[in-house]
């Protein structure tokens, strides 16, 4: 256990319009001092249609889809100029929608429109932005391994790249753009299981889960990065450990609570994995090894579906899963327990305002009180 360290914090951001919105939020990170801000590399959001309405949230009144998504690498360059000292960063794109030469470009000419180094946020990818589009998602984690070593080429070498894999093949191919000194992005990975943690440790600059649910967790596999780091010849502690936490933020358990019982945020019930399920003593409805974050398409299932699983998450699955929930003093607590597990950086992504207006605004004034106070080192 790592102790008496500071953890920094960063914001994700919506890349739904209005582009406003986004600027405002940027600007309210900037000036409150937060370390990062990351966007999502959507198609879609796991918001169903067939649900959106405002039984479901009062922002439905707001927009007629939940699926308005800005494209995240024109909504970053436009924000750079905005974001002093902030780092930017995508969480997460995938090498099957973007070419691996694309996404090295777009980041590489992100680090000559910020201030600092950006942040690419990487993994094998989620079935609804690929699916219905009609492209592959067979040998995700392959295709992932062979983009993880062609973006590294590009980031690191000038004269033409050659590389011959399953999925990618270059020949003789030129990627000449390079950062500035000090602004080289980087590679950020979305791992939890045993082949995607070493692929972090192997070419990763940080380590990025969304689903891990304890700290136990937590430190347990980021050991097995850095494992896979020093056998790959690397050192382990430069590979930065953070964490990505969906957050229900109130004044008070109570109310903190009882946004856990709405429809909005019981639905993010669903992304719990279904090992939590069946320790809660229940089957994930949509399938006993359904994996929300990878296999969800939202408007695939119909309305009662969708009622229906909601219906079904157990009150443990919501209160012992990966949601962050409390009062900012609990939330600190907690985040404290992953920086005793190595952790070092989170990035919180409030939902707390898909039930209210004054829960949105709320959660904005908890998350920099949340980041001051992680940002403190506890005394010894």
């Amino acid at each position: 256990m790592m102790r008496n360290s500071a953890i920094s914090v960063g914001l994700q951001i919506g890349t739904q319009p209005p582009v406003s919105a986004a600027r405002a939020l940027l600007l309210a990170a900037r000036v409150t001092r937060l370390e990062s801000v990351m966007v999502i590399d959507h198609f879609q959001t796991g918001l169903p249609s067939a649900i959106w309405d405002k039984d479901l949230t009062w922002l439905a009144a707001q927009s007629p889809s939940p699926h308005e998504i800005f494209d995240y690498q024109v909504l970053l360059g436009y924000l750079a100029s905005r974001a002093g000292r902030l780092r930017l960063g995508v969480g997460v794109t995938e090498p099957i929608r973007r070419h691996p030469v694309l996404i090295a470009q777009a980041m590489l000419t992100l680090s000559h429109l910020a201030r600092r180094a950006p942040i690419l946020g990487i993994g094998a990818g989620e079935r609804m932005n690929i699916d219905p589009y009609g492209l592959d998602f067979s040998q995700p984690v392959t295709r992932l391994e062979e983009a993880l070593q062609v973006i590294r080429l590009c980031l690191s070498t000038r004269g033409p790249i050659t590389f011959s894999g399953k999925h990618f093949r270059l020949d003789r191919a030129t990627m000449d753009l390079a950062a500035p000194r000090g602004r080289v992005p980087e590679i950020w990975v979305a791992a939890h299981g045993p082949r995607m943690l070493r692929l972090t440790g192997r070419y990763g600059d940080g380590w990025y889960p969304v689903s891990v649910v304890s700290p136990e967790e937590y430190a347990a596999k980021l050991a097995a990065v850095r494992a896979a780091a020093a056998e790959a010849g690397r050192h382990a502690d430069s590979i930065t450990p953070a964490l990505h936490r969906f957050a229900v933020i109130g004044a008070s358990e109570r109310e903190a609570r009882a946004m856990l019982d709405t429809k909005a945020i019981r639905l993010l019930g669903l992304a719990a994995p279904a090992d939590l399920w069946r320790q809660a003593g229940a089957v994930h409805p949509l399938g006993a090894h359904f994996d929300t974050f990878v296999d969800f398409v939202p408007d695939r299932h119909s309305r009662q579906a969708i009622e229906a699983a909601i219906a079904a998450v157990p009150d443990a699955v919501m209160t012992e899963g990966p949601l962050l929930w409390g009062t900012p003093q609990q939330v600190v607590a907690k985040l404290r327990a992953f920086g005793d597990a190595g952790m070092r950086h989170v990035v919180l992504a409030p939902v707390s305002g898909l039930v209210s207006r004054r829960a949105a605004l709320y959660e904005q004034w908890a998350t920099v009180r949340i980041a001051r106070l992680l940002a403190s080192r506890r005394a010894p």
